[in-house]
């Protein structure tokens, strides 16, 4: 009898099966089934007996408690990407159901990407390069603006998971000093990295570069707000690789046009596509703001992609052949 595998991902089913090709000699026959786009009902149908489910990508497809609860025979939900907040997780949990993420998979894209942001942020690239195309020499004006090195600087990772240390272990070259706030202090991280553990809002007041590499939840849903922006040195950048709906994006599109801070850039948004009167692109179109938008591509390079698949495909074997698979979220196996 094939496997069952249940794909809430946009992809052709044919496609996806095609990515098992290499591994149906160690876990037989299999069948995919796509239930994008279709009604509800036929969507809880096809859970009720599926082996696996793989989730979807685009985070269009929701899987929610009623959904949770259909999946009678389901021993994985793996999601492919790091973020997995449109999955009820707990509901999941309590049927028994592991979820399981891409892990680390694109982490040093995104610690490449935010680096990268940072560097463009201090020297205004974007500035320089309009203005020199538009045929300006903005040589002066840049020197008025103010462009800075990294090195010297203080540089604060909020979330010390694999993304925050994938950052702090590329900042060593650059002669920075590293802080960082978590919920739980991470002695041996301190050790290795050559970190130092601060409060939240110690953090922001020192640091001359602030990365946010944590998950949203509950807890960090909102942890960047106006007060906290406030609390940032006006010399200060914010970067946010992690998800819209950490930072209140009305008060940073303030903090960049008022310039009680220096930049941000900005991958991530509470609504993706960001609409055309969205504050943040309001303010990046007003002058000399110093505001880098991108389209969640952070973690989505080529390569990213790459081993996301490729380790999202090996979990769900490792489970169709009786193994427990990594990176679960949601439980203890």
């Amino acid at each position: 009898m094939a496997f069952k595998i249940v794909s809430m991902s946009p992809l052709p089913p044919q496609f996806v099966e095609a990515l098992f090709d290499p591994y149906k000699k160690e876990v037989g026959d299999l069948k995919v089934v796509s239930v994008a786009g279709l009604p509800r009902e036929r969507v809880l149908e096809e859970l009720r007996n599926a082996d696996v489910v793989i989730g979807d990508y685009t985070f269009q497809m929701r899987i929610d408690a009623e959904m949770c609860a259909a999946m009678e025979s389901v021993r994985l939900v793996q999601q492919p990407s790091t973020g997995y907040d449109h999955i009820d997780v707990e509901a999941c949990a309590r049927h028994g159901v592991p979820v399981a993420n891409a892990g680390g998979a694109n982490a040093v894209s995104v610690a490449e990407y935010t680096i990268m942001a940072a560097l463009a942020l201090l020297k205004r690239l974007l500035y320089a390069h309009r203005e020199t195309v538009a045929g300006g020499w903005p040589q002066w004006r840049l020197m008025e603006m103010g462009t800075f090195d990294l090195q010297g600087k203080t540089w604060g990772i909020i979330g010390l998971g694999r993304i925050g240390r994938e950052v702090a272990k590329r900042l060593r070259p650059f002669g920075v000093r590293i802080v960082y706030f978590d919920k739980v202090r991470m002695e041996d991280a301190e050790r290795e990295l050559g970190v130092e553990y601060r409060s939240l809002s110690r953090l922001l007041r020192e640091s001359d570069v602030v990365s946010i590499h944590v998950p949203l939840t509950s807890e960090t849903r909102g942890m960047i707000g106006e007060g906290e922006l406030r609390m940032m040195k006006p010399t200060a950048v914010l970067i946010n690789p992690s998800r819209g709906e950490i930072v209140d994006e009305e008060a940073l599109a303030r903090a960049v046009r008022e310039r009680w801070i220096a930049g941000a850039a900005v991958d991530v948004y509470s609504r993706e596509p960001p609409p055309p009167d969205h504050p943040l692109i309001r303010a990046a179109g007003e002058a000399d703001v110093n505001l880098i938008l991108t389209p969640h591509i952070a973690g989505a390079n080529t390569d990213a992609r790459s081993r996301i698949i490729q380790f999202s495909i090996e979990n769900v074997v490792r489970v169709l052949k009786g193994g427990k698979p990594e990176a679960v979220v949601n439980m203890r196996l």
